[in-house]
């Protein structure tokens, strides 16, 4: 090998990462017990609730929600705005912006798909952004448990 540092790197032509610095920063981003999402679960444990965290609610489907209430068929997802292209929030990335817009357009496509499966197996999806009042979240995520739980007894 030559002699070349870190600091000269440049990505491949097609490499996910614009830079050695982008791709540490973008390995870095939670994909799990981001704080929107502590925030809401710490919320809704308070309101006596119990739930899997960062579970699959079909073991068939590669795919988990950010908490799973079993008995009462609820699977909710905090969704970051960037990952998920939130109208309201995404903006579409200055580099490399083919590769990240490309991602950003599947996982929305995963996450209809992923709707989709749940609801024809019989589950209720909530769906929530980052951005979204934690407080209003954790009352839906209660009140759509309970009422569930209570029409399944």
């Amino acid at each position: 090998m030559g002699s070349s540092s870190n600091a000269d790197w440049e990505p491949p032509q097609g490499s996910w990462a614009s830079s050695a610095a982008r791709r540490r920063n973008m390995q870095a981003i939670r994909s799990r017990d981001t704080a929107p999402e502590r925030l809401v679960r710490r919320l809704v444990h308070a309101q006596g609730l119990r739930y899997r965290v960062a579970a699959r609610p079909l073991p068939d489907l590669r795919r988990t929600a950010d908490m799973v209430f079993r008995p009462a068929k609820v699977a909710v997802f905090i969704d970051g705005c960037y990952w998920h292209g939130c109208p309201e929030h995404y903006v579409p990335p200055k580099t490399n912006s083919g590769y990240w817009s490309g991602k950003v357009a599947r996982n929305m496509a995963r996450d209809l798909d992923t709707n989709q499966r749940l609801s024809d197996a019989g589950w209720t999806v909530l769906r929530f952004w980052e951005h979204e009042s934690p407080d209003d979240c954790a009352l839906k995520i209660a009140a759509t448990v309970s009422r569930l739980r209570d029409n399944r007894h």
